[in-house]
């Protein structure tokens, strides 16, 4: 199996780069830190993947921030600004977007392909029960309506393909842990290994869906 993962230097990305080539995968990684792939720049998108060759029976986009620059996420309404939600949105949202434009042309056409990316569970409003953080829930939501969105086209074209949302669980890395609190935690290489496993039983009939990292499907 061939699997590109964007996002390869960070806790998760990292951890299912060691996975996938522990499982006997070649893996290609692309990260800002590494390779200059920055979502939030069209023109580092495109230049990512114009420079890859061959298909890919994975692309796993583990790129994402909960905290950009010195805006983390907001406790009430008063808080909010327009320049904080857009870079939100501009990574967490239309970076996904610009991902699936550029490197879903790579996914194979006549076998199982997987587009997995990261999402969270609190992009998801039927299961908004805490309210705040209203910049990052609303750019993941926004990621998941065009994954959904996405699925759709890819599937006319790729009818083996599969485009998912994933939640990772509350990963212990630099993004989470200010912010965990008393949630649970679990180890990068945990949640890989799980997602990895969620990926594995899926099927292009679930294209276009939103999974946690259990197993468990997860509302809109």
């Amino acid at each position: 199996m061939r699997a590109l993962v964007l996002g390869a230097s960070g806790g998760i990305g990292s951890a299912l780069a060691a996975e996938l080539l522990a499982r006997g995968a070649e893996v290609t990684g692309l990260s800002r830190r590494h390779d200059g792939l920055d979502l939030t720049d069209e023109a580092s998108v495109a230049r990512a993947a114009a420079g890859l060759a061959g298909e890919f029976d994975l692309i796993f986009n583990a790129t994402g921030a909960l905290q950009i620059g010195a805006n983390g996420p907001e406790k009430t309404l008063a808080a909010v600004t327009a320049p904080a939600m857009a870079a939100q949105f501009a990574l967490n949202a239309t970076g996904v977007a610009l991902a699936l434009r550029h490197f879903t042309p790579l996914m194979p056409r006549a076998r199982r392909s997987v587009f997995a990316s990261l999402s969270a569970r609190v992009g998801s409003i039927g299961d908004n029960r805490l309210g705040g953080w209203i910049s990052y829930r609303a750019a993941k939501a926004a990621q998941n309506q065009i994954l959904r969105t996405a699925a759709i086209e890819i599937a006319r074209k790729r009818p083996e393909g599969i485009v998912v949302a994933l939640h990772p669980g509350t990963v212990e890395t630099g993004l989470s842990a200010p912010y965990a609190g008393r949630h649970p935690t679990i180890p990068p290489q945990r949640s890989a290994q799980a997602l990895l496993g969620v990926i594995a039983r899926l099927t292009p009939a679930e294209t276009g869906t939103f999974w946690d990292w259990k197993g468990e499907r997860v509302e809109w």
